[in-house]
């Protein structure tokens, strides 16, 4: 029976309360992927100088003015910029230097003219067919980043190019949130080890590695406490364990109403403890269960392998993004396609159904699918490329209408397929 079936709504709202995890100073090469903790400020103006964004001649722009190629500029060539060096002249009226992409502009240059139109008639004389203007093919000191003014946000996901923007302004560390450990416990007495053969009645423990590589995919540390039969002070045991050393901690199991009712009385036996969740309006995944106890969300998840992992896409995926300290939440971390329905889909109103679909090309098009199957089978997500939500006001979907599908491979449904 559950006592506090929860919508999807109210869940995030309940996720919402728990706080980002502290905070670590780390070295600039080990930041991807993490999250600032404060917003990043500049130092300096970026680049710092003027500098020229073509091959080419730093020179006045005025002395170009009318040039052409029926009438070209003539000016004297005064030398070249020496890339990461000062230039040791400047530049006067008719005069033009030199200059390589990145070089900066010497003295009295505010401009430079391409080298496709520059013409060298001898050693000293340069002719230039098109007139430029001021600032013309230069970046200027502060073009990038003006110092004192904000580069980078406070919660957003550190990218290879700002990790490249922080080392250009001489950053080596930064603090950032740290990084959330989940403990991961599979229990039943049906589970067994991977490299064991199954007798009638078992199964092998797939949710440990499912679990965990969700986890390494948010980014987040898993750690698996093991398998766990059906026995109270054993799971008790095993969840006091992961309480101690992570900072969220994930049981999986608990199909039947008397094992169920164990994970809740296991989370209830420890001080501080607070149910918040007992059942989610959401099929797969109904039977979930999520506390606190003491600081430490809790979720209690479905045994079924495609429940426990609807779960994890929906909620625990911007849940993970959330303890490491991202902002926006529940933003949606998967990518959306719109594709249309191969053929109808029977909804219950008052919950949300996930179903998961199968994407395939129709032109220029995207169909979506249905696979429908039974929530223990492990094949219906195997086969799918991702979700497709349907509200639960609505009683299903219908044949060629345009839905987003939640794709599952965040880097493109396509690579995958066969």
């Amino acid at each position: 029976m559950f006592f506090k079936v929860k919508t999807s709504e109210e869940v995030f709202e309940i996720l919402k309360k728990f706080d980002p995890l502290g905070e670590e100073v780390l070295p600039l090469d080990a930041c991807i992927g993490r999250i600032p903790s404060q917003n990043i400020i500049s130092p300096e103006d970026l680049p710092g100088f003027h500098r020229s964004t073509m091959d080419g001649y730093a020179l006045r722009a005025k002395d170009t003015f009318g040039a052409g190629e029926s009438l070209p500029a003539l000016f004297v060539i005064k030398g070249e910029v020496v890339m990461g060096q000062i230039p040791d002249t400047g530049v006067g009226p008719g005069q033009a230097i030199k200059i390589s992409t990145g070089g900066m502009l010497p003295d009295g240059a505010d401009g430079v003219v391409m080298v496709e139109y520059c013409h060298s008639l001898d050693e000293d004389t340069l002719e230039v067919s098109r007139a430029i203007s001021p600032l013309e093919n230069v970046i200027r000191p502060d073009d990038d980043f003006k110092k004192g003014g904000g580069v980078l946000s406070k919660g957003s996901r550190l990218r290879p190019q700002d990790l490249g923007l922080l080392a250009g302004l001489g950053m080596e560390e930064v603090r950032v949130y740290k990084r959330p450990r989940v403990a991961i416990l599979s229990t039943g007495d049906e589970v067994i080890p991977i490299h064991k053969t199954p007798k009638p009645g078992q199964v092998r423990d797939i949710n440990s590695y499912t679990l965990g590589a969700f986890c390494l995919q948010s980014g987040v540390t898993p750690m698996n406490m093991g398998l766990c039969g059906d026995d109270f002070d054993t799971m008790r045991n095993k969840v006091e364990k992961g309480l101690e050393a992570a900072d969220s901690l994930w049981l999986s199991g608990g199909s039947s109403v008397g094992t169920r009712d164990m994970t809740l009385k296991v989370f209830e036996s420890f001080k501080d403890t607070e149910v918040l969740v007992h059942g989610i309006s959401i099929s797969p995944g109904k039977p979930t269960i999520i506390a606190r106890i003491g600081s430490c969300p809790v979720f209690g998840l479905p045994g079924h392998t495609a429940s426990a992992m609807v779960v994890a896409e929906v909620f625990l995926g911007p849940f993970l993004a959330h303890l490491s300290g991202e902002g926006g939440f529940p933003r949606k971390l998967y990518h959306e396609v719109e594709a249309k329905l191969s053929r109808n889909i029977e909804s219950h109103s008052g919950r949300e159904d996930y179903i998961r679909v199968r994407l395939a090309g129709e032109g220029e098009a995207l169909v979506a699918e249905p696979i429908f199957g039974k929530s223990g089978l492990i094949s219906t997500l195997v086969e799918a490329d991702g979700l497709v939500r349907v509200d639960r006001n609505l009683e299903g979907l219908y044949q060629d209408q345009k839905v987003h599908v939640m794709v599952f491979n965040r880097d493109g449904w396509k690579e995958n397929r066969p």
